[in-house]
């Protein structure tokens, strides 16, 4: 055994590097930020793994670090309840075939049993299956290894699931674990694939042990632990120190006992275990990110179909087409001639109709509103009458939500596109009362009564005015002409009487002023037009911001959030 020993001291010569305990709490800290900012994006059976370390972590961190808890664990059969007692040298954990059917882990600890029993409630382990092994009688026989807290486990191959379940869950607390196999079932592929594969990540913390080796001849022993080695290279295991022991001679668990001592005497076994735990759940997630991908987020190009397809379902296109006719028919109602204002009067407003805002951005009320009304009545913004949208236009939004949602999240790793899709259509229901707000309330930049249109209706009631001058005297010679009166000296310019030329010049005028306003009048509308064109769009812009691109972009940034977070969690700062 002395050579053993020795074997096991040049293995361990190198070890594994020491953790320190800060580098440790900052990576935890950075898997924790990780489930912070994908909270809500991804499917939580994912983000299980990551959970549940941070829970173990931050408990085992909490306990007792000046203990190391070590487990034994084995098949039926591989005696790591005699190895147990052997270590303690004590019969402490029943052998044979009672030990199957108990279920339950026995724990001896090294030191004050008070110190360690918190660890122990953490582990689960039941009062009565607790044991002192140090005591006055041992003087400093057991003093190496004062802090270890040593279990047995129930054997992971029992035909009992409550057992298996039980392994299962211990493996998954303990600092070390200390792999005991048999000559008989030591290549057992549940061993390998179901056990030892799945702790690669956790070399430092691993174990292994030929147990039983008094079975073989000695010419057979290396043999069997060559090719036992070979199986741990392949498990992913190479350089886990692997020893024969046996529990009936005296000194057949030395080599194990020196192993425990070293690893005691460390206090690196429980921060070990834990750097192994984030490495498993670091490589667990690592395709839920590319580490070297930046997201763009979406281009100008998908936002702009997005606005134009907004636009089409809040019926931008008509506002616009009401925008323009209001203008003609307010200019026409302030410009034209006076004695056709009253027909005028007697046409909707066509921004009224759609009840969107009149002069001067003030809500027209309805029907009964006067277009020259001075005050125009002012109604809170409300829901307009837009007509609805077509189907076309409706499926034109999808597409265009769709578009932007894979223009942003199609090259990242899945599930991220479906989050960032689901982002995109996440507040659909609320934008058509959105579009609504947004066309309600834009400026339409409808002016109430412009200034020229003040100085060309003026115009038109003086033209009007001479032309009713001139045919009311008129009208007074002839009805003096029709009572034998004195008839009204005209004066006269040229050869044309003054009333005559007062009334045509002032019709003729009135009809060349509306000819030449109209030309402008349509100008003017076209501005109107483009201009509450510029309007409406930046507004249903902000509601394509707001309820799509603002959730798309939260996405990326947790994505974004994520990836650095997972940097950090590898240690890669």
């Amino acid at each position: 055994m002395t050579g053993i020993v020795g074997r096991l001291r040049e293995a361990l010569r190198p070890g594994p590097p020491r953790v320190d305990p800060d580098d440790l709490i900052a990576r935890l800290d950075a898997v924790r930020e990780f489930l912070t900012v994908v909270d809500g994006h991804l499917p939580d059976d994912r983000l299980v793994p990551a959970h549940t370390l941070v829970e173990r972590a931050g408990a085992r961190l909490a306990l007792s670090r000046d203990h190391t808890l070590v487990a034994l664990a084995g098949a039926t059969g591989s005696g790591k309840s005699s190895l147990f007692n052997a270590l303690a040298r004590l019969d402490l954990s029943p052998v044979g075939v009672r030990r199957p059917t108990t279920g339950m882990a026995h724990a001896c600890v090294w030191g004050p049993l008070d110190a360690a029993n918190r660890l122990l409630d953490w582990v689960g382990v039941l009062p009565r299956h607790r044991f002192i092994r140090e005591s006055a009688l041992d003087g400093d026989d057991e003093s190496a290894l004062h802090g270890l807290v040593l279990l047995d486990l129930p054997d992971f191959d029992s035909v009992q699931r409550a057992h298996r379940l039980e392994v299962d869950r211990l493996l998954g607390l303990v600092d070390l674990v200390i792999w005991v196999v048999d000559p008989q079932k030591y290549a057992d592929r549940l061993v390998h694939t179901g056990y030892l594969r799945e702790f690669h990540r956790h070399r430092d913390v691993t174990l292994v042990v030929l147990n039983q080796a008094d079975r073989l001849p000695p010419a057979e022993l290396p043999r069997v632990l060559a090719d036992l080695r070979r199986l741990l290279d392949a498990d992913g295991l190479t350089g886990v120190p692997l020893l024969a022991t046996t529990a009936v001679a005296p000194d057949g668990s030395a080599a194990l006992r020196a192993a425990l001592e070293e690893t005691v005497a460390e206090r690196q076994a429980a921060l070990r275990r834990l750097v192994g735990d984030v490495d498993t759940v670091v490589e667990g997630l690592g395709d839920l990110v590319d580490p070297a991908g930046t997201p763009a987020g979406p281009d100008g190009r998908a936002s702009r179909t997005l606005t134009a397809a907004l636009a089409g379902v809040a019926g931008v296109p008509a506002v616009t087409v009401a925008v323009g006719d209001a203008y003609r028919h307010r200019a026409a109602g302030a410009t034209g001639w006076p004695l056709l204002r009253g027909w005028r009067k007697l046409r909707p407003d066509p921004l009224r109709r759609l009840r969107l805002p009149g002069p001067d951005g003030l809500r027209l009320p309805g029907p009964e509103a006067d277009a020259d009304a001075d005050e125009p009545a002012v109604r809170p913004v409300g829901a307009t009458s837009v007509p609805d949208p077509t189907a076309a236009q409706r499926s034109a939004l999808g597409l265009a939500v769709r578009a932007v949602a894979e223009q942003a999240g199609g090259d990242l790793p899945a599930p991220w596109p479906a989050a960032v899709t689901s982002a995109a259509r996440s507040r659909l229901g609320d934008v058509p009362d959105a579009l609504d707000r947004a066309v309600a309330g834009a400026d339409l930049g409808v002016p109430r009564r412009p200034l020229w249109w003040r100085l060309v209706g003026g115009l038109q009631w003086l033209v009007t005015l001479t032309a009713a001058v001139g045919l009311a005297w008129l009208l007074l010679g002839y009805a003096l002409r029709a009572l034998g009166l004195p008839e009204l000296d005209h004066p006269m310019v040229g050869e044309v009487p003054l009333p005559t030329l007062l009334l045509l010049g002032g019709v003729l005028a009135g009809l060349l002023l509306a000819a030449v306003t109209r030309p402008v009048v349509r100008w003017a509308a076209g501005r109107a037009r483009a201009r509450a064109h510029r309007q409406l769009t930046a507004a249903v812009a902000d509601v394509g911001d707001e309820y799509v691109l603002a959730p798309v972009r939260e996405v990326l940034t947790a994505y974004t959030g994520a990836r650095d977070a997972l940097r950090a969690a590898a240690g890669k700062m």
